[in-house]
């Protein structure tokens, strides 16, 4: 098992910093506002090729604001995951009261403290420290987060008490983004299908403010289950916090197996919907529709719903649509299945001799029109990528074959493999051919008059 080190501490001193330079990642957003960090967000330490521990990045005890309670929630559980507690102060701010209140419950938690006092690049460590010796957890040490300063003696340190790590598989797991507008019941999914308050959920827009991941099993199979931020217009998002989380929403995007898009049920699906849907095809995400908060909807709404819903959405591969309740746990279950069956889809494997006859078969029902009375051959077919499917055909004068006819191939493919949530990727490669009537004239052109071939 991996050794699991949380950062806690006040807003602002610098945890989410740490968790960045620990993971080598930008996975937490920074900015110079305290209380950004609410949910709690896990990362991976790796060195060397080799993945040695867990960090988690927290939100700052003794928040005032309106999710102050809820952050205190989420920072108690962290406690009781964690192997070693990495307690953070700041240099400049110098001890205060919202420190020693920490240090009190730290005590009561039962594991190892590290007091690190950061944001004390240029200082001596010694004098960096010597107010934080009150708090009474330790000889503290002095740390850059954002310099990085003293942090990898640091993490030497704390890997010493444990055993060294196995070599580092890349796992199989199936990232799954749950991404839509804001307050659509994107947090709500999580915690229902996980079992519980993993992550803060409220009735306001704009609660989740990063990309929490999670990963868990669930019949056999690994998920990393990310909960984003909500998207909404660009004209619409006006504070620099919010379009840090958007960035961090499409990064989320990139990243996935398979997107989730929510939508509200009790709100038509409308542009932002459809703009949110353009960037996962956009980016060739598996794709699977979820319909929240269907329930207490009478019939006639559902039926306008899902006649909007079809209007919407005529750019998407075929996909699974689940009408749910986040709230009850109505069709929850269905969730990972479809995002499973997605994952399938988009990581399926062709074998190139059934490939080339569903290829076949695919241009005897439709052969690809003429270009200036000769024919468009396609000779033969193979697999080069995954997510999306990618297959390359050769053939001749392929660069004549006209979009509609490159729609009709991937669809017939899509429809004989029965993929679901995924296109096929289609892009052709000419074979060149010396007998061709440039090639012959430019062989002619070479040849001097009355001289032999």
């Amino acid at each position: 098992m991996l050794p699991v080190f949380a950062l806690v501490g006040r807003p602002n001193v610098g945890k989410s910093t740490l968790f960045n330079t620990l993971t080598r990642t930008r996975d937490a957003i920074v900015h110079d506002e305290p209380g950004l960090t609410r949910d709690r967000l896990y990362g991976r330490v790796k060195r060397d090729g080799v993945v040695c521990a867990l960090v988690v990045d927290t939100g700052g005890l003794g928040d005032e604001s309106d999710f102050g309670a809820l952050i205190d929630a989420q920072v108690e559980q962290v406690f009781e995951e964690a192997d070693e507690i990495l307690f953070l102060v700041d240099h400049a701010d110098g001890l205060g009261t919202g420190d020693e209140e920490i240090a009190r419950r730290l005590r009561r938690c039962g594991k190892p403290v590290h007091v690190l006092v950061n944001k004390s690049e240029g200082v001596d460590g010694a004098l960096a420290t010597a107010e934080f010796q009150a708090l009474g957890l330790g000889e503290p040490r002095a740390i850059s987060a954002k310099r990085g300063d003293r942090v990898e003696s640091l993490l030497a340190e704390l890997l010493a008490g444990y055993p060294p790590p196995g070599e580092h598989v890349d796992d199989e797991r199936i990232r799954v983004a749950i991404v839509g507008r804001p307050n659509v019941g994107k947090s709500t999914l999580v915690n229902a299908l996980l079992g519980e308050q993993r992550v803060i959920v409220r009735d306001q827009p704009g609660t989740t403010r990063d990309s929490v991941s999670i990963e868990f099993s669930r019949n056999g199979r690994d998920f990393e289950l990310v909960d984003t931020a909500g998207v909404r217009r660009r004209q619409k998002v006006t504070e620099t916090i919010e379009h840090f989380s958007v960035v961090k929403t499409v990064r989320a995007i990139e990243r996935a197996h398979v997107c989730v898009l929510m939508l509200d049920a009790r709100t038509e699906p409308g542009e932002q919907d459809a703009a949110i849907a353009g960037m996962i095809e956009n980016r060739s995400r598996a794709i699977v529709l979820v319909v929240n908060k269907w329930d207490n909807l009478d019939g006639y709404t559902r039926k306008r719903f899902l006649d909007r819903l079809e209007r919407r959405f005529p750019f998407l591969p075929p996909h699974d649509c689940l009408l749910i309740s986040a709230l009850h746990g109505s069709a929850v279950g269905d969730v990972l299945p479809a995002a499973a069956r997605a994952y399938d889809s988009a990581m399926v494997e062709f074998r190139t001799s059934d490939l080339n006859r569903r290829l076949e078969a695919a241009v005897a029902a439709q052969a690809p029109p003429m270009h200036a009375g000769h024919p468009v051959k396609l000779k033969f077919a193979h697999q080069d990528g995954r997510n999306p499917p990618q297959i390359t055909i050769h053939g001749n004068r392929l660069d004549h074959v006209r979009a509609g006819y490159t729609r009709y191939l991937a669809n017939y493919l899509q429809a004989s493999y029965q993929l679901v949530g995924t296109r096929v990727a289609i892009r052709y490669r000419n074979e060149t051919n010396p007998y061709d009537s440039r090639a012959s004239a430019a062989g002619r052109r070479k040849l001097k008059p009355g001289a032999r071939r």
